[in-house]
């Protein structure tokens, strides 16, 4: 199945540095390009891309903004993307709590611009460790505020998954943990995601620590 992406980023060289080498993939299309998150925003709704590879600093209205309004759009809006500088300053928390599934740094390689488009699209969470510990510190700022009560849905071993998928663990590596198979550790991910109505992993992140289930240095 082709991977199809669109590229929102006002710098005309960046898209067309990204085009060449995404639709160099046999299993990616890109299948158009924004040049700020307005026209992101109109050519996510016409195109109906599986990613959106978003940058944040855009005028007209920013990635974050574009984000949340993608994210409302639709039953089955495309995975966001976010490019990222090296130090992403304030922007992690509030992207991923609008919708983001990942951030891509723009200096990263193009194998790992590909894999990370893919990564995404197959619905995990990308979160390089450098952007992850900006997101824990964010979390330990502002503290829990979601109530716990929803968390009552799930089941001991799914708070189990919950918690390592929290840390950042891979599903073979929480496979290896609790000592179950890749697939089953599969299928609890996608109850977890069900019965806590959340999108993918990145949110499953962000549920965990806004519940207070797993904190900062914990």
């Amino acid at each position: 199945m082709t991977i199809r992406v669109l590229i929102a980023d006002d710098q005309g060289m960046v898209r067309t540095g990204f085009t060449v080498f995404l639709d160099s993939q046999p299993d990616i299309e890109v299948v158009g390009e924004a040049a700020d998150g307005r026209e992101a925003v109109i050519r996510a709704a016409e195109l109906r891309p599986d990613v959106v590879l978003m940058d944040v600093r855009m005028p007209v209205m920013d990635g974050l903004a574009a984000t949340r309004e993608i994210q409302a759009s639709g039953d089955l809006p495309p995975k966001i993307l976010i490019l990222t500088t090296f130090d992403l300053d304030d922007y992690v928390y509030e992207a991923l709590r609008a919708g983001a599934s990942g951030f891509l740094l723009k200096d990263a390689s193009a194998r790992q611009l590909a894999e990370a488009v893919r990564v995404v699209a197959a619905g995990e969470a990308l979160l390089a460790p450098s952007v992850t510990r900006r997101l824990i510190a964010e979390f330990a700022r502002v503290g829990p505020h979601r109530p716990r009560g929803r968390l009552d849905q799930i089941t001991e071993r799914e708070t189990e998954v919950l918690i390592l998928i929290a840390q950042g663990r891979s599903n073979q590596e929480i496979a290896e943990e609790l000592v179950l198979s890749e697939q089953t550790v599969k299928t609890h991910v996608g109850r977890i995601l069900a019965k806590l109505n959340l999108r993918d992993r990145a949110q499953a992140i962000v549920h965990a620590y806004e519940t207070g289930l797993v904190r900062p240095g914990g």
